[in-house]
């Protein structure tokens, strides 16, 4: 334990000695974003930025910081806003888990008192206070948090079920973190209609048409008609976390992007070759080929003509619930087409 305050003690002298008083994060490496010579946000090279250095200064992977930054920050969007937040992160440690379940002050900043009361938070930036509403104080708390369960990745996912006592947490962050280290950029928000521009497809909103096959039910997604062995794009960066059938959807695919959005490609005629669950995918990768399988046992295909059936739903914190994809289906299209004739 002190070998531990004792670590802590000289990264927070580091980091003060490295953190100016103003916009000192730029002396920290530059992003290099998947889109070629597209400009990067520069709010999003801060919170990387802030992120490599606390990696340089804890050991933890900024990839690992920024996922868990990026899953507070998915499930913040699910949530009414009273006012805008100012802060750099979108971490937010419940006031009871920072302060103590006991204490009767909601924003105590004393650290003596806050370890008096059973609270975690505490000091990262050196200014003797111990602030759930500072970017530094949070990311510190979190990191000094997780390394109560050990020091790799494994160790990190007890931690994490521990804070968020939910699998599904656990499981995005995991992913978040592969698809960061992957790009090496928080500049992943791009996404790309399912269909090429070359091939021959049509679509209307179908949202919420009665279904009645299986039993009475209403249509979750849109309907992209198009001919059989047509390309099936992926629609975003993330991870395939499903591969196969359902006696509905027929031959599918399901894959979260980075904005914790579940992505369902169903009735396919067959997948790319290789494809599995865990695989990190990207705008416009092909994923699979358009058909006309499901509603019946593996393999049934023909009860209907070809198409992509293709669904999206948000993650809620209990439980996931579909919303209509078409008017993104049309802003990615516009998307497609304008870059055509901008090239």
């Amino acid at each position: 334990m002190r070998l531990f305050r004792l670590f802590v003690g000289i990264s927070l002298c580091l980091t003060i000695c490295t953190l100016p008083a103003t916009n000192g994060l730029s002396a920290a490496p530059k992003t290099v974003s998947p889109a070629k010579n597209a400009p990067v946000d520069p709010v999003l090279q801060q919170r990387l930025q802030l992120f490599q250095r606390l990696e340089f200064v804890y050991g933890i992977p900024w990839s690992y910081l920024a996922a868990i930054d990026q899953y507070e920050r998915t499930m913040k969007k699910r949530q009414k806003q009273e006012k805008p937040d100012s802060r750099l992160t979108a971490i937010d440690i419940p006031s009871s888990v920072w302060c103590g379940s006991l204490n009767p002050e909601d924003d105590d900043t004393d650290h003596s008192s806050i370890c008096f009361f059973g609270g975690i938070g505490c000091d990262g930036d050196g200014d003797d206070r111990a602030d759930r509403h500072n970017d530094m104080d949070v990311l510190t708390t979190m990191i000094r948090y997780l390394s109560q369960f050990g020091f790799n990745r494994d160790d990190w996912k007890i931690g994490l079920w521990s804070y968020y006592k939910r699998d599904r947490a656990v499981k995005t962050i995991d992913q978040f973190a592969a698809v960061y280290e992957k790009y090496q950029t928080l500049d992943l928000d791009a996404h790309h209609f399912p269909i090429p521009k070359r091939y021959n497809y049509s679509y209307n909103n179908t949202w919420g048409d009665a279904r009645g096959w299986g039993g009475r039910r209403i249509h979750e997604g849109t309907d992209i008609f198009a001919g059989y062995g047509t390309p099936v794009l992926s629609t975003g960066y993330g991870v395939i976390e499903v591969v196969g059938w359902n006696r509905y959807g027929g031959w599918r695919i399901g894959m979260r992007d980075m904005g914790n959005v579940y992505h369902y490609f169903a009735h396919l005629s067959s997948f790319r070759k290789g494809l599995k669950p865990g695989d990190i995918v990207e705008p416009g990768e092909v994923l699979g080929y358009v058909g006309s399988s499901g509603y019946g046992k593996p393999g049934t295909s023909g009860k209907f003509p070809p198409h992509l059936h293709y669904g999206m739903y948000r993650d809620m914190g209990h439980n996931e619930w579909a919303f209509d994809p078409y008017p993104y289906l049309k802003r990615w299209e516009r998307q497609m087409y304008s870059k055509k004739k901008r090239g």
